[in-house]
């Protein structure tokens, strides 16, 4: 299944996938295991987001997760797609680089911004690190999130990764959040 929006303007990755959609019962999940230190969530999670995603791991060399910027990591001490990223790796036999990517600079929280207001946010906060440029050059990647909302973060990402050399990008993430007002993706394009 394709979006219409996504039909219309293709985005920068190749194949998204979603273990649940963002409703009441995932946030159950998600939220303690981003804001409330519950990491044993992040194991639930994993093995619902590997079911999901099997067709994109199966192809996938390496496993890279949306980054935090230093100070959220050292206030929050882990990052959870990170932890994700690491989980989904280890069972399905993927590499994983935590630091293949940086986030340069804090964002204020994205979770109420409308889709431009978040496309301002990150604009330019995603960059690949070059030491991890001989890793992707060439690889099927697979980018691990929670949440997929409008689709800025993933964007700004998978861009950066196939500006090194990456063959591909897949996005794997938690649960997709989704209306008709988060699904126009054509402020990406502008």
């Amino acid at each position: 299944m394709v979006c219409v929006s996504c039909e219309a303007r293709p985005p920068v990755w190749s194949q998204a996938r979603a273990a649940f959609e963002y409703d009441e019962w995932s946030r159950k999940l998600i939220l303690p295991l981003k804001y409330a230190d519950r990491t044993e969530n992040a194991r639930v999670l994993a093995k619902f987001m590997i079911t999901a995603g099997q067709d994109i791991l199966q192809d996938a060399d390496i496993i890279v997760p949306v980054p935090l910027h230093r100070r959220k990591l050292w206030s929050r001490r882990y990052n959870q797609a990170a932890l994700l990223g690491r989980l989904i790796a280890k069972k399905s036999g993927n590499a994983f680089v935590a630091d293949a990517l940086q986030r340069t600079r804090s964002t204020q929280p994205l979770a109420r911004l409308s889709p431009k207001e978040r496309l301002e946010q990150v604009e330019g906060v995603f960059c690949a690190r070059s030491r991890s440029a001989p890793y992707m050059r060439g690889r099927n990647i697979v980018l691990v999130d929670d949440v997929l909302t409008t689709g800025v973060t993933a964007t700004y990402c998978a861009t950066a990764l196939l500006e090194i050399g990456a063959s591909s990008v897949n996005i794997l993430v938690a649960a997709r959040a989704g209306n008709a007002d988060e699904d126009d993706h054509s402020f990406l394009k502008e």
